[in-house]
């Protein structure tokens, strides 16, 4: 199945697996709205949402790069309304943002904990739940 015309609403997709994704898609012609909170380069890390959009588009695709967290009811609604402006509607969701820590239960700082929390489970929910009326209209 090719995806072209399909639109991808993909959130963490300013570097590694969402970039994969989103550049995958884009080769098939797909729309892909990059969603992530890297606007301005980050020395720690490579990719903003420009970078990857600029690389969608390169590969074949159409991008919107939208700056957003998804943690933020109100900024993911905004993400998801600027996706379906440009696009016309959502195909596919692809939940891929996610915050972690690799060290051992004593070690990790609650703060820490909060945050994986409120990205993995609270921002999934939040962005699944503000796609679902587009992805049920959509033709898939």
């Amino acid at each position: 199945m090719s995806l072209k015309g399909k639109t991808l609403f993909i959130t963490g997709a300013s570097r590694g697996i969402g970039l994969a994704i989103a550049l995958r898609a884009a080769c098939d012609g797909a729309n892909v709205a990059i969603v992530a909170k890297t606007a301005t380069p980050d020395p720690r890390l490579p990719g903003t949402i420009q970078t990857a959009a600029r690389a969608v588009e390169e590969a074949g695709g159409k991008a919107l790069a939208i700056a957003g967290d998804i943690r933020f009811e109100e900024q993911v609604t905004a993400a998801v309304a600027a996706c379906v402006e440009r696009f016309g509607g959502i195909d596919i969701c692809v939940n891929n943002a996610s915050a972690i820590s690799l060290a051992g239960t004593e070690a990790i700082e609650m703060k820490r904990y909060d945050l994986m929390q409120q990205v993995n489970a609270r921002g999934t929910f939040v962005v699944t739940k503000s796609c679902i009326p587009h992805l049920k209209r959509a033709a898939n």
